[in-house]
C-alpha cells in the first residue's frame, strides 16, 4: 500500500471510530427508524408507543405480559391498559388469561396485524438488506456484536418512571 493510501486508510479508520461521529450516525438511524414508526402508528390510527408496544410484544421470547410491558415502557400501569386497549381494538393484539392463574394476562400479536406491519415495514427491510448486502459476513458479525453489546448497555440504564 502506498504511503498515500495507507494515510487514507488511517484517516478512514480514525474519523469512523470518532465517538462525536459515531454517535450522530446512531441518532440519524434512530430519527430515521422512528419517522417510519409514526408513519405506521398514523397509518393505524394510533400512537407511537403503540408501535413500541407491539415491538416489545412481537420480539419478547416469552408470551408478553402487561407488566412486562409496564416494565419495559416505563408507564403506569392505567397507560399500559389504555395502550392494550387501543391496541385490542385496533386489532393488533388479543389478550387472554393464564389457565394456570386467571389474574395472569397474556398479551398475542394477532396473525393478520402481523401482515399490515410486514406489508407497511417491508421497504424498511429491503433497505436494511441492501445496506446489509455492503458487508462481509465478517464485518456483518461485528456489527451484530456492536449492537448487542449496546443494547445490554441500554437495557442496564434506569430512565424515570412515571
Amino acid at each position: 500500500m502506498g504511503d498515500g493510501q495507507g494515510r487514507q486508510a488511517a484517516a478512514e479508520h480514525e474519523s469512523s471510530a470518532d465517538p462525536q461521529k459515531f454517535a450522530v450516525a446512531l441518532r440519524r438511524t434512530i430519527g430515521e427508524t422512528n419517522r417510519l414508526v409514526h408513519g405506521f402508528a398514523i397509518a393505524q390510527g394510533l400512537h407511537p408507543t403503540d408501535i413500541h408496544a407491539l415491538s416489545f410484544v412481537l420480539d419478547h421470547p416469552d408470551t408478553a405480559t402487561p407488566g412486562l410491558l409496564k416494565d419495559h415502557l416505563g408507564l403506569t400501569s392505567g397507560a399500559v391498559t389504555a395502550c392494550l386497549d387501543r391496541l385490542e381494538k385496533a386489532g393488533h393484539i388479543r389478550r387472554s388469561r393464564a389457565d394456570g392463574d386467571r389474574r395472569v394476562v397474556r398479551i398475542h400479536y394477532v396473525p393478520s396485524a402481523r401482515a399490515v406491519a410486514r406489508s407497511y415495514f417491508l421497504p424498511l427491510a429491503q433497505a436494511a438488506g441492501r445496506a446489509r448486502d455492503r458487508f462481509t459476513e465478517e464485518e456483518l458479525a461485528v456489527v451484530q456484536r456492536y449492537f448487542d453489546a449496546l443494547n445490554d448497555e441500554l437495557g442496564e440504564l434506569h430512565v424515570p418512571r412515571r
